[in-house]
Order: C-alpha cells, then structure tokens, then sequence
C-alpha cells in the first residue's frame, strides 16, 4: 500500500491570522507556526491529488505546496473562508481539459451554485473559469485510489460533512457530531479537529470538547486546524497530550 501523504494547506479560522487591526500577541508573534492562513488540507496518494475545501488564499497555498492537478475537491461546507479560493481551480481544469468533480452534501452544493452562479449559467468568453462537476454524496464512494466517507456533523445548526479517507477523518468547523458519524471515526491513524479556543463556542469545537472527542475515539494522532489567535502555538502545544498537536500552514504528515 501506497502512503496518504497530508499537507496542511492552512490552519486558520475566517479572519486567519494576523487578525486585521489586532496586536494580540499571537498576531504580532515572529513564531511562523503563529502565522495562519484559512483552512484547507491536500491528500495524495499514489498519483490521487485530492482537496479539501479551497480556502480564501488557495492560490498562495497552491504555490506553496507546489500542487499540480486537483483530481476532486471536497467541500465540508459553503462558507466564504471554505470556498473563495474557488476560481483558481480553473487552471486545474484547462491542464486537463476535463471537469473537476466537487463533492458535498446537497445544502452546501446548491449554495455553491448560487454564490458561483457565473460559473455554471454560460457567460461570453474571457479569462475562463473553472470546469466542474457538482456531486452530492452520502454514501462512500472513490477517487482515483483513495475511497471518500462523507461523515454527516453539524456547525451549529448546519448540516455540513467531514470526511474519513482511509485511516484519515478531516472534521472542522463542527460543534456536534451525532452517534452514528461518531461510529465512522473509529481505529484512525490521524484525526484532524477543528478547534477555535479554549472558550466554549456555539458553533465550533474548543480545546476541552476536542480532548474529550480525542479519548472516546482514541486516534493514533490528532492535529488540531481552523485555530484562532486566542491559541498560541507552541503554548498550546506543551499543555496537550503527547499525541494531540495544533497543525500550522504547510505542516506534512504521512500515514
């Protein structure tokens, strides 16, 4: 079996970090690790090149990580520091001459829709845009050589997917995640978290509710993304358990 490599594209919440107008000391830090971009993540496996969400700043992340084609995207849900990143797919497609598939459930496909409407209603030509192909999922299905479990969780109210690829599960922006999704994170290599502070939140999960997710499910590893700048990297780090880490923008990890 080939490994699942996972680069950590960006580890940030909506406003990412440094925070506009803020000089908290997380966002005047010089730690690197302190400096977040929005949150989106990249899976490969063998010749499979797989994201989840494209964040605000994809194109930089892009860049960065050196990603060369995009065989699907998976979106957890349609909020702007999720998908504004989208149009950059364009080159992805135009590379192949083929439509991208974009999966997520169907409250965050026809909200895409309406919020890249110019995309999928014919428009005169330009600059191009991008090539897709909308799916909405439920069951498990596949891309190139790696199998997709959508994992039904809730970001407050919405009803919006995590996903498990292999010994892999992506959960962000979720307050509550019922008992069956609960049964579909079981024996994981790496859980990834998204966790915004120590506080309690209504629509995301904080350090304590994740610690208690980590010992019920019992992951190899976890790492924790969609950070806000009320939590400080290597402070954070030294009051977690020795399996359980705060990820940070261009952090690889194998499994």
């Amino acid at each position: 079996m080939v490994d699942m490599e996972i680069t950590f594209l960006g580890t940030g919440t909506s406003h990412g970090i440094p925070v506009l107008t803020c000089d908290c000391v997380v966002c005047v830090s010089l730690n690197p690790k302190n400096k977040r971009t929005r949150s989106s993540l990249w899976v490969q496996q063998g010749k499979t090149s797989i994201l989840i969400d494209t964040a605000t700043e994809f194109r930089i992340q892009a860049l960065e990580a050196k990603i060369s084609k995009v065989d699907g995207v998976l979106y957890t849900h349609c909020h702007a520091d999720h998908v504004f990143g989208f149009d950059d797919l364009r080159v992805f497609s135009t590379l192949t001459n083929t439509s991208i598939p974009i999966y997520g459930n169907e409250p965050t496909m026809e909200e895409f829709q309406e919020v890249f409407a110019y995309v999928f209603r014919e428009t005169q030509e330009g600059g191009g845009k991008p090539q897709v192909e909308p799916i909405i999922v439920q069951e498990p299905f596949q891309i190139g050589e790696i199998q997709v479990q959508p994992i039904p969780v809730f970001h407050g109210s919405l009803p919006i997917l995590g996903y498990r690829l292999g010994g892999l599960a992506y959960v962000t922006d979720c307050s509550y995640i019922p008992p069956a999704s609960l049964g579909l994170l079981k024996n994981l290599e790496i859980l990834v978290l998204g966790v915004v502070r120590h506080e309690p939140h209504s629509t995301h999960m904080h350090v304590g509710q994740a610690l208690e997710l980590v010992e019920k499910l019992r992951p190899k590893r976890t790492y924790f993304t969609h950070i806000s700048h009320l939590l400080e990297h290597d402070d954070t780090n030294a009051s977690l358990p020795a399996n359980v880490s705060l990820a940070y923008d261009g952090l690889k990890v194998s499994l």
